[in-house]
């Protein structure tokens, strides 16, 4: 199944989107929605479903986090919510790559909720969510004093 993921990163698709955020955001002074986010996210929602028995598939892991901003182009060229879009480009992409309708089924379920604050979703939604924010290095931002986030849910410590 690990060659499930290196389907999506040769995608054209994911490829092209991916580009496209990296040219949007290539003057960014905030955080960014790279391919560098994408593998952090992954392998911290990987460690906390080792560390707490989740037994989420790790290709599932990845492949969530790899598709979670996809959409933040779309969000940037037409004000479309990125988690949005990046629902709509990612079940494309995971039927292109052959994923089963119940493994698609999930993971766009945590793709559409991952900017949902709320306790209530299991599994694999509650795990992107909280990953997301746990791969913010919000103590050693250069823009911190222009970030929208909240105090509250910025990382000024290690999680461990």
């Amino acid at each position: 199944m690990d060659d499930k993921v290196d389907l999506i990163i040769k995608n054209n698709i994911f490829k092209y989107n991916l580009r496209k955020i990296e040219d949007l955001e290539k003057n960014r002074k905030y955080c960014k929605h790279d391919m560098q986010h994408f593998l952090d996210v992954a392998r911290i929602m990987y460690i906390i479903s080792l560390e707490n028995d989740f037994n989420i598939p790790k290709y599932i892991i990845y492949t969530t986090a790899l598709l979670h901003d996809i959409g933040r182009g779309e969000q940037y060229e037409n004000g479309t919510a990125h988690n949005i879009a990046s629902v709509q480009i990612a079940k494309e992409i995971l039927h292109q790559c052959e994923y089963g309708d119940k493994q698609i089924d999930e993971i766009l379920e945590a793709i559409g909720n991952h900017r949902n604050d709320t306790e209530s979703f299991e599994g694999l939604s509650n795990l992107l969510y909280k990953c997301d924010k746990l791969s913010r290095d919000c103590v050693h931002c250069e823009a911190s004093e222009g970030c929208k986030w909240p105090l509250g849910k910025r990382n000024f410590k290690i999680n461990y």
